[in-house]
């Protein structure tokens, strides 16, 4: 970080919509830039800081299976070559200004982002740079081959890793041959051309299709004219698509796929929520309770806790436009990975029979409500907020109805929830590092309690916001 936003940064942290030991969420304004880009703002004048970002259309499910990876090389490329600018110059006029500049990309968003000093020059500076990159880039044909180059060979290696073999092998289980159950492929990648790209950004990188967050020290004029800066000169037309339906019933299924890792990498899930899902909190709370909740969720204490049969077990929704994900993992010893999933499974089994009980869903309630100001207290997190706000179209007083809401859910309604949505029975599982079927099962406890990846537990309620 740049000395001078990281001087900013200090002096002034933890003082964000905070007021003695009240907080308050942050005031959003929403309007329609001339483009036809939407606009979502945060005015704050505590830092020296102005964040921006800009939302596309333009993820992962947007390719098609003949070239999947073009979505992911074309957001990838946005930065490294735009009209004036080579990709060193980006980085260079960036760093001398203190700025930064990022990005973000899953199955429904491709979206960059900016961080720069609010005074004048510095800000002036960054912004254009940022305007060039959305409006003008080159897509350079010798980047481009080195960038394709490079995602082939970690293609190459992540066939070799059990967590990225266990990842593609689910994703298809549990979508088929829907777009959220694509990935990349050596093969696919390799047929990706610069004019594929090209014609990518034009038909899905365009005014009206652009979400625009800014938060910062700037005022409602200044971020007017930002939002103009930063669209008026994208394509007005485009294709925005759509998603294709999501199958919600899926058929139950298991994979095993042998490979040399000591441990079993083993994912069980189904298709689980939208964003705008009508049962969204109750299933957000339930979830914390089943497993979101790192050390105080029920699969914890059930696996790792009484039994020593994982270090880390977890569970997550993917709310996304269409129903994303719902997925349990861990990792455990192949010797007694049969044991541990019929465990899983009987957990889940016994939480979607009978629900939380009361007490767990009044510690869910303190630990998820008490920890809300920590979501907001800085203004990458609100960005982000804004960002998701804005793309999915989801009410401005979100952040002022969030605690409510979850302070509202019932046992009632997240026993319903899970009933309706998640049927044990019917689930995709893949287990790679697979014992050999016949294998004698060792007692339970005989695990050792070693961070596989190097990480903790945490909490994995929510995979995004």
């Amino acid at each position: 970080m740049h000395t001078k936003i990281a001087a900013a940064v200090l002096v002034f942290s933890g003082a964000l919509f905070f007021s003695g030991t009240a907080f308050a969420t942050p005031k959003i304004q929403h309007w329609q830039a001339p483009s036809g880009a939407r606009v979502y703002f945060v005015e704050d004048h505590d830092l020296p800081i102005l964040d921006v970002a800009a939302d596309f259309a333009a993820g992962s499910s947007f390719d098609t299976a003949e070239k999947a990876g073009l979505a992911g090389l074309t957001h990838g490329l946005l930065d490294l070559g735009a009209e004036g600018l080579s990709e060193d110059e980006i980085a260079r006029n960036l760093a001398d200004i203190g700025a930064q500049m990022g990005g973000r990309f899953d199955a429904d968003r491709s979206g960059m982002s900016l961080r720069t000093l609010s005074s004048a020059v510095e800000r002036d500076q960054a912004l254009n740079i940022l305007a060039r990159v959305l409006q003008r880039p080159l897509f350079p044909e010798n980047v481009l081959a080195r960038e394709k180059t490079r995602l082939i060979a970690g293609l190459k290696e992540a066939e070799t890793k059990p967590e990225s073999i266990a990842g593609k092998a689910f994703g298809k289980a549990v979508f088929g041959t829907h777009p959220y159950g694509l990935s990349s492929e050596v093969a696919s990648v390799g047929k990706i051309q610069r004019a594929d790209i090209e014609a990518f950004y034009r038909v899905h990188y365009f005014a009206q299709a652009a979400v625009i967050s800014i938060m910062g020290d700037v005022t409602r004029a200044e971020a007017e004219a930002i939002a103009q800066q930063l669209t008026g000169q994208l394509p007005q037309s485009g294709d925005a698509g759509s998603i294709p339906l999501v199958t919600m019933q899926i058929n139950a299924s298991e994979q095993r796929i042998a490979h040399p890792a000591t441990q079993s990498h083993i994912l069980i899930g189904v298709p689980g929520m939208a964003r705008n899902d009508p049962d969204y909190f109750p299933l957000y709370v339930g979830n914390y309770i089943l497993g979101g909740g790192g050390f105080v969720s029920r699969l914890m204490l059930e696996v790792r806790e009484k039994r020593g049969m994982a270090y880390n077990i977890y569970s997550y929704f993917v709310p996304t436009r269409q129903p994303g994900v719902f997925q349990i993992g861990l990792q455990t010893k192949k010797e007694q990975a049969d044991e541990a999933l019929q465990l899983v499974r009987a957990t889940l089994r016994e939480f979607i029979a009978k629900g939380p009980t009361a007490k767990e869903l009044q510690a869910a309630k303190q630990n998820i409500i008490g920890g809300f100001p920590l979501r907001i207290d800085s203004n990458k997190k609100i960005l982000e907020y804004l960002s998701v706000i804005g793309f999915y179209g989801l009410p401005l007083t979100y952040l002022d109805d969030f605690t409510g809401k979850v302070d509202k859910v019932s046992v009632a309604q997240i026993h319903d929830a899970f009933r309706r949505r998640i049927n044990p029975d019917a689930m995709a599982t893949v287990i790679v590092g697979a014992p050999k079927v016949g294998n004698p099962q060792p007692p339970s406890g005989g695990a050792e309690l070693t961070p596989p990846d190097g990480k903790e537990p945490g909490d994995k309620t929510e995979h995004g916001q």
